[in-house]
C-alpha cells in the first residue's frame, strides 16, 4: 500500500482489545489503521501481530490517557467498568481524554442487556426503559449515559450496543460446552428464565457495522435469533455436543448451592428483538442459532 493510500485509511481506537477486539481487528486488518489500548505492556507484541498499533494506558489512571483524543476518528469502547460501585469512572476518564482534541467523529460502546433487569420473560425492542437491578448493571447504565452525553456535547455519532451472553467455541471462558462439562446446574422448568446469546464473530461484525452505520444516540440489541429458556439452551448444547444434560434445581435449591453472581443471572428473564440490528446496521447473522454454530463446527 502506498503512503497516500495508507493516509486515506480510516483510523480506529479500540479500548479493551480482548477476544472481541481481536476479532474486530481481523475484520479490519489492511483497511483501517487501528490503535489498541492496553493496560498490560506484555500484550503489545500480540496486538502488533494482530495488526494494531499498541498503546499502553490505564483507564484507572487519567494521566496515561492524555494523547488518546488526537489519534483516531472512531472509537470502539469494549472495556468493562470497575468491579465495584454504581458508576463507571473508567468511561468518564476515557471520554474526558477523547474530548480534549475534538477529533472523534464516531463512538461505539459495548454495553449489556443486564441494564433492563428482570423483564419477566417479556419480548421487547430497544425502546424499553432500563431498570438495572444490580450495581453491575447500574455501572453500565452510567456508562451509557456518559457515552450519549459525549455524543451530544461533541457532535460525535455515539451508538450503544446492548449485548447478552457471548459465546464461541474458540473463546476463552465462552465455550458453552465447558459449562455443560462442569455440570453447572440450571433451573427447573417451572422456574426457568428466558436468556439471549450472540456468537463472538457476529458481535465483532456488529461492532464494525456500528462503526460504519450506527446512528447518533441509537441503541442496538446485538443478539441472535434464539428464543429459549436457559435450561433449554444448555440442554440443546449438551445434546449437540454429546454430553449429559445439566442437572436441574428448584429456585430454592439454587439459593443454597449457587453463588450470588450465578443467582443474579438466573433472576432475570427477557427476550430481545434484534430487528434494528438487521434493518439499520444491515447485519446478517452468520450464526442465527446455536444449532448453526454447531453445524459450522461439524463442517470444519
Amino acid at each position: 500500500m502506498s503512503p497516500t493510500a495508507a493516509a486515506r485509511r480510516p483510523s480506529l481506537l479500540i479500548v479493551g482489545c480482548g477476544d472481541v477486539g481481536l476479532r474486530v481487528l481481523r475484520l479490519l486488518r489492511g483497511r483501517w489503521r487501528v490503535y489498541a489500548l492496553t493496560s498490560t505492556p506484555a500484550r503489545r507484541a500480540a496486538l502488533r501481530a494482530a495488526g494494531a498499533v499498541p498503546l499502553v494506558g490505564d483507564l484507572d489512571d487519567a494521566a496515561t490517557l492524555g494523547r488518546l483524543g488526537a489519534l483516531a476518528d472512531a472509537v470502539l469502547h469494549l472495556a468493562p467498568p470497575p468491579s465495584t460501585g454504581d458508576t463507571d469512572p473508567r468511561t468518564a476518564r476515557l471520554l474526558r481524554a477523547l474530548a480534549r482534541a475534538g477529533r472523534v467523529q464516531r463512538l461505539v460502546y459495548a454495553s449489556t442487556t443486564g441494564v433492563y433487569g428482570d423483564c419477566a420473560g417479556a419480548r421487547f425492542d430497544e425502546t424499553r426503559a432500563v431498570a438495572p437491578a444490580t450495581d453491575r448493571a447500574r455501572r453500565r447504565v452510567d456508562a451509557e449515559a456518559r457515552v450519549r452525553w459525549f455524543g451530544r456535547a461533541t457532535g460525535a455519532a455515539a451508538s450503544v450496543l446492548r449485548i447478552p451472553g457471548i459465546y464461541a467455541f474458540d473463546r476463552d471462558g465462552g465455550d458453552p460446552r465447558d459449562r455443560v462439562r462442569r455440570g453447572t446446574p440450571v433451573l427447573a422448568a417451572v422456574d426457568d428464565v428466558y436468556t439471549n446469546h450472540v456468537h463472538a464473530d457476529d458481535l465483532a461484525r456488529a461492532c464494525v457495522a456500528a462503526l460504519l452505520r450506527g446512528a447518533p444516540q441509537r441503541v442496538y440489541h446485538v443478539c441472535d435469533d434464539g428464543e429459549r429458556r436457559m435450561g433449554e439452551h444448555f440442554d440443546l448444547v449438551a445434546d449437540l455436543a454429546g454430553l449429559p444434560r445439566p442437572p436441574r434445581l428448584s429456585r430454592d435449591e439454587a439459593r443454597t448451592q449457587l453463588s450470588p453472581m450465578q443467582l443474579s443471572f438466573l433472576g432475570e428473564s427477557r427476550r430481545l428483538v434484534n430487528a434494528r440490528l438487521k434493518r439499520e446496521l444491515r447485519v446478517r447473522l452468520r450464526y442465527p442459532t446455536v444449532e448453526d454454530a454447531f453445524r459450522s463446527l461439524a463442517d470444519g
